[in-house]
């Protein structure tokens, strides 16, 4: 796969993402990347990706499989790393790091796609590639992803981007464009989405609205939650003052001589009477 801007390169040749709702990230071609001061940092992730002729549930086409991985920190992120530009390519860097996570691709500058420098008050630049191999090519990088030396460690696993959407707008990309998202992978992935047009630009602006309009809703349960709260303390405030105002009197009446006086001659003989008929036969005819 050609690469979209060659290494001498203007900036101005990369194509913008363009998608309402994605911050659009600052690009440069790899030759300006490759002229930045010592101060910046370089990472290199990858994508790589198959055509894949199947269909869910015999009438939904799954376009491609494109490959992402569940990294130790519970986001979701493109296989790759940073570089250290003092020691190795921009290349042989991400081979290296691909090699711990993956064990059996390599990729060369062929399969470089784009540069974008990074949101943050780190200096980063994020160099992104791309490779299209056969399914089965893509499935046997799968296999050897587990039995890689990251793998339960670094990377808990590889997964499949749905690129397809359901009749309910939700299911299928919306949804998997919900999680959550390591620095650029998300700009990354649906940048490489529309250039290589492996998803129609409309597609993936329905996918993002559809998931900004699931977030919406996410306040009304912490006002449900504050109302009922609200609601409970009211009742308990209720009934403690209730409880006090029925005490006061009965307590005023138990200090009372002529209460004293009056109650207990009458509760001795209740209690004695009560006791007798049923403790004493209860003793005789267990001695029995």
């Amino acid at each position: 796969m050609a690469a979209l801007t060659g290494s001498a390169g203007a900036a101005g040749l990369l194509p913008s993402l363009s998608v309402p709702g994605v911050t659009e990230l600052k690009p440069l071609s790899r030759y300006e990347a490759m002229r930045l001061g010592p101060g910046w940092s370089h990472s290199c992730h990858a994508m790589l990706y198959a055509p894949n002729p199947g269909m869910l549930f015999g009438r939904i086409p799954l376009r491609y499989a494109v490959l992402m991985q569940m990294r130790f920190d519970g986001l979701l992120g493109f296989p790759g790393g940073f570089v250290d530009r003092r020691y190795w390519s921009l290349e042989d860097g991400l081979n290296r790091v691909l090699g711990l996570g993956l064990g059996c691709v390599r990729l060369t500058e062929a399969d470089y796609l784009c540069s974008h420098l990074t949101e943050g008050p780190h200096r980063v630049v994020a160099h992104f590639y791309a490779r299209q191999l056969t399914l089965e090519e893509l499935h046997t990088i799968e296999i050897c992803a587990v039995h890689s030396r990251d793998h339960g460690l670094e990377v808990m696993g590889m997964v499949r981007v749905p690129l397809y959407t359901q009749k309910d707008r939700m299911g299928g990309l919306p949804n998997f464009l919900g999680n959550s998202f390591i620095g650029t992978a998300k700009f990354q992935l649906l940048f490489a989405l529309k250039v290589l047009n492996m998803v129609p630009e409309e597609k993936l602006a329905e996918a993002v609205a559809a998931t900004q309009k699931q977030k919406k809703p996410a306040a009304e349960p912490a006002a449900v939650t504050a109302s009922v709260t609200a609601a409970v303390t009211a009742s308990v405030t209720a009934a403690v003052t209730a409880n006090q105002m029925v005490a006061k009197p009965a307590n005023e009446l138990a200090n009372r001589p002529l209460a004293v006086s009056v109650a207990e001659p009458a509760a001795k003989p209740a209690a004695e009477s009560a006791a007798e008929p049923v403790t004493e036969p209860a003793a005789e005819s267990m001695a029995e």
